[in-house]
């Protein structure tokens, strides 16, 4: 029997995931989508047979036709969306961030907590790519001794007009900072941001930052986000330990060689980079919701994540290092 899922948010992430499940995964099928702007849903449902357009995701989640709910709407509205598929016992994978304030991820942990058994999934993609899994391997293998250091680099060719200043931290350092919490199988004990030089391409943004992270064990994260680079979407990772280094390779799946120079190709953006992630981590939600359990990152892995962030803008705004305070970690996330 196939999962029916309803997709909340058809913008290009929700279209992307769309076509991710129709046509390149296995056990599900879409049967409803929303979107605030209806116009779109309903032409995203004509797309696809047996697909029905609902007027608000909260319609979408109460539908009996839908088993489980994929949120892909904007930040500001998940915390309604993942509450309401908890209080309905659907399982929900939500994308990040799951929530954009602390207050927000405390209300779905909290909802969770008193449903008494993980329903969230949170879109972390990195944690499916195969070269982030093999660094992490080569950690847990003990190949390179303790880890002291993690030198992580998320390059974007450009941004969207849209795009402000603390989403360098919300929005595009998440990933590096969920990353190094799982890496280092830690949390974030304080953060700092650090100003270089301004970009001449990035407008009103301060661009390039470089956060920096304290890890609870006393290794040190430098994150640095450059978000107008121009050659392409270019992320980069190295763990230095105790007896050695493991590093991300090059993205790229060949070097040409000619007229006296090697070229290679960098991909466009992230949806070329993680293609591969994006279907293991989805296939790996499907199945789990197939067999009744809920696995990869949690709803404690989002809220982590969110608060990181806000010490980070803290960090900014004071230009000192500013404390991580998360609360008791419930029992149900292990």
């Amino acid at each position: 029997m196939a999962l029916r899922i309803g997709v909340i948010g058809v913008g290009m992430i929700g279209q992307d995931h769309i076509r991710r499940l129709t046509t390149v995964l296995a056990g599900s099928t879409v049967t409803a989508v929303s979107d605030t702007d209806a116009a779109r849903a309903r032409e995203v449902a004509a797309r696809f047979a047996g697909v029905e357009a609902f007027a608000t995701g909260e319609e979408l989640i109460a539908s009996p036709a839908v088993d489980a709910v994929l949120v892909c709407s904007w930040g500001p509205s998940h915390r309604q969306y993942v509450t309401a598929a908890i209080r309905a016992g659907k399982f929900v994978f939500c994308e990040k961030p799951l929530a954009t304030t602390e207050r927000d991820g405390l209300a779905i942990i909290d909802a969770e907590v008193a449903h008494g058994s993980r329903l969230v999934q949170v879109g972390f993609m990195r944690r499916y790519d195969p070269a982030y899994r093999a660094m992490k391997a080569s950690i847990d293998g003990g190949e390179i001794g303790a880890p002291l250091m993690f030198h992580s680099c998320h390059r974007n060719a450009s941004v969207p007009s849209h795009y402000t200043a603390d989403m360098a931290i919300v929005d595009t350092a998440v990933h590096d900072i969920d990353v190094a919490r799982w890496l280092f199988a830690e949390e974030v004990s304080e953060v700092m941001v650090v100003t270089p030089k301004k970009s001449a391409r990035g407008g009103l943004l301060q661009d390039p930052l470089l956060i920096l992270l304290r890890m609870a064990g006393g290794a040190i994260v430098d994150v640095e986000t450059s978000v107008n680079i121009d050659f392409g979407y270019d992320i980069r990772g190295e763990i230095v330990g105790e007896t050695g280094t493991v590093a991300l390779a090059e993205s790229a799946t060949v070097l040409v060689k000619r007229g006296g120079t090697v070229a290679a190709r960098v991909p466009e953006d992230w949806r070329e980079r993680f293609s591969r992630a994006y279907d293991v981590e989805l296939q790996d939600w499907v199945d789990g919701c197939l067999a009744g359990t809920a696995s990869g990152p949690s709803s404690w892995d989002g809220y982590a994540a969110t608060v990181v962030t806000d010490a980070g803008l803290a960090a900014a705004a004071s230009a000192a290092w500013a404390k991580v305070n998360l609360r008791d970690k419930p029992s149900i996330y292990g």
